[in-house]
């Protein structure tokens, strides 16, 4: 399981391609390897060939060491249309040392990115806050693969400060813009200021809108599992500080600690039932634990729509 230090994350950026790539051809690896060995991430490459059709394109080699017709697909032959959401709000900002949500899900995405591209998939890139802040075309170039790793270049190295998260409405923005049947994968901490009972309602019925089009969507729930979910502080007092808003508290952990992980389970559950409901993938990606879990539920979700 490929993972990046403080030291190595910073080398790291300079070539997100060298990253992506090392990543997927260590995912594949271990997929030969594994009980998941059944999934072909080298598919896309070709196809049989169906009788009728031009000679031209048939893979004589592939012929002579397999006894089998073959063509070969080229870069307009796209089997699947993905869209990558990538949330750039303040929160994802956290933690302040080390690897933090914004810049692991920036690994993730170009390491999804470079698979797409291996698997001839076509694929854009979104960056949203309170809003969609950017949206690219849906190729499978290796122009655009670059031009998508330049733009996640410049999220990493401008991130956000004060800027809150208004999930919904992007989602139900995506629905309206999105009219092909697509894979939508979205990732976000899934935190907004005052998750109030009206903002859930809310966030549910993007989610709704999300499936009424058809489109398969995967939610990325970057959690920094030992701080945000176990909410692991030292036995002290603490200055604690809302990357969104800049609201400022002071308290003990010990003294407000069951009280978190009451409310944290109530939203996570009801989001889980909701995302259950609606046959959504809502998938928790601990920013300490790699990437492999990413792409093979890539890979699940996409066999599952072909």
């Amino acid at each position: 399981m490929l993972k990046l230090n403080e030291d190595q994350h910073v080398r790291q950026l300079a070539n997100l391609e060298l990253l992506a790539r090392q990543v997927v051809e260590g995912f594949i690896t271990g997929l030969h390897q594994s009980p998941f060995h059944g999934f072909s991430v080298e598919f896309a490459e070709h196809r049989l060939y169906n009788s009728g059709e031009s000679v031209k394109n048939i893979d004589w080699k592939l012929l002579a060491r397999t006894d089998k017709l073959f063509v070969k697909q080229f870069e307009e032959e796209t089997n699947l249309r993905c869209h990558l959401l990538l949330d750039t709000s303040s929160s994802m900002n956290y933690p302040d040392k080390g690897i933090n949500k914004l810049q692991f899900s920036i690994y993730a995405i170009a390491s999804l990115m470079y698979l797409f591209k291996k698997q001839r998939d076509a694929f854009s890139l979104g960056l949203f806050s309170d809003k969609i802040d950017w949206m690219s075309g849906v190729k499978s170039t290796s122009t655009h693969l670059f031009y998508l790793y330049a733009q996640l270049e410049k999220a990493y190295n401008e991130p956000k400060v004060n800027t809150s998260t208004n999930i919904a409405n992007v989602l139900h923005h995506i629905a309206q813009e999105v009219h092909q049947r697509s894979m939508v994968i979205i990732f976000s901490d899934m935190l907004e200021n005052n998750m109030s009972d009206d903002k859930l309602q809310a966030l549910f019925a993007a989610i709704q809108h999300l499936k009424y089009n058809k489109h398969e969507v995967v939610i990325f729930n970057v959690v920094d599992k030992h701080k945000e979910i176990d909410f692991n502080f030292d036995n002290r007092p603490h200055h604690f500080i809302d990357m969104e808003s800049g609201d400022e508290v002071k308290v003990h952990p010990n003294k407000i600690r069951e009280t978190y992980h009451a409310s944290l389970a109530k939203f996570r559950r009801e989001l889980e039932q909701k995302c259950a409901q609606y046959k959504i993938d809502m998938v928790d990606a601990n920013i300490h634990d790699g990437f492999q879990n990413i792409l093979k539920s890539y890979l699940i979700k996409r066999n599952s729509m072909i």
